[in-house]
């Protein structure tokens, strides 16, 4: 039980530290001053939303996330949901696999053959179906948490200024339920397709619980080290390197490869989304899926995504609000059936 609910736990953990959330960007879009109840807050939202999806998971064994969705938001919302599920899994992935190639690029890889080796990386990782999923985030995903991690302790010295914050000006508490919004409707995704996997309910509390604490902790660190180095993060694209700027050159090597593995792992939870949602429609292999999808999305990489993305995201923040919403009150409603 142990073992299958850390298994979880980090597949969760690879869904949600992407190359936005480990590049830092989005922590300090969401968090940044006056963030500490927001992070903790946070921390409170995603457990409970991990897990009432988890569980719907797994008493109705799902093996891709439509029963999940009309659990949550019945039969007319879910076709809604659907559709804009698909597209964001579909566009974010289009952007992940730009970023694999752009981010090898840096190293004198050319662009197309660093969104060849992605493709390829992808498509092979679905060879062994779920389990490739699984299996390729108990590897990197413990990898990329202690780099992480071990970067930020050095960096921010956290022990004792913890006891100092203030916690009296806390005005940004309302990004936590921003930030959990934004990032739970893609995990629905992933968490649908594992239910059938999953053995007991043991596994259900490890995952949410592991995950959300874990997310919390390097959240508030992440944080933590950015409100120090605020005056410069504006100097850098990727706020992550503010932070790197002291360390040997061999360091910010290291962590953007660390960066690329981010945006591997994204790209992957994307796929995994959409293929298991297709598969039952098209009954072949999920790598012979994975392949085709990939496949349209890469002449795709060369349209201009900002402006989609600036139309698209606002859209989806009002929607995510309405979905996590819905996975809040669902235990209540419950209860009251």
């Amino acid at each position: 039980m142990w073992l299958s609910g850390i298994k979880w736990m980090f597949l969760i953990i690879g869904t949600m530290i992407g190359a936005g959330y480990a590049s830092g960007r989005e922590l300090w879009q969401f968090f940044g001053q006056e963030s500490e109840l927001a992070i903790v807050l946070f921390t409170a939202l995603f457990i409970l939303s991990t897990f009432v999806i988890l569980n719907i998971s797994f008493e109705y064994k799902t093996y891709h996330y439509i029963p999940i969705l009309k659990m949550l938001l019945g039969e007319k919302l879910t076709f809604l949901y659907d559709g804009m599920i698909v597209l964001y899994l579909y566009t974010t992935t289009v952007i992940m696999l730009a970023g694999g190639g752009a981010s090898l690029a840096v190293l004198g890889v050319p662009f197309w053959i660093g969104i060849g080796i992605i493709s390829s990386m992808l498509v092979l990782l679905f060879i062994w179906g779920n389990k490739g999923m699984v299996m390729m985030n108990a590897v990197v995903i413990p990898v990329l948490i202690i780099l992480l991690v071990s970067v930020l302790i050095k960096f921010s010295h956290v022990g004792g200024q913890i006891l100092k914050l203030d916690w009296h000006h806390q005005a940004n508490w309302p990004s936590a339920f921003t930030f959990t919004a934004l990032n739970i409707l893609p995990l629905v995704a992933v968490l649908g397709a594992i239910g059938r996997d999953m053995k007991s309910k043991g596994e259900v509390w490890i995952a949410s619980i592991g995950s959300g604490l874990t997310l919390g902790i390097i959240s508030f660190l992440y944080n933590h080290s950015l409100t120090q180095v605020t005056n410069e993060i504006m100097l850098y694209e990727i706020p992550l390197f503010a932070l790197l700027k002291s360390y040997p050159y061999v360091m910010t090597v290291v962590m953007s490869t660390l960066l690329w593995f981010a945006i591997y792992t994204t790209a992957a939870s994307g796929v995994f989304g959409l293929i298991t949602r297709f598969k039952k429609m098209v009954n072949m292999p999920l790598w012979l899926l994975a392949l085709i999808l990939i496949l349209t999305m890469i002449p795709m990489t060369m349209v201009g995504f900002s402006t989609l993305v600036a139309v698209l995201y606002p859209i989806y923040g009002l929607l995510n609000l309405y979905f996590l919403a819905s996975v809040l009150i669902f235990p209540i409603m419950q209860k009251g059936h």
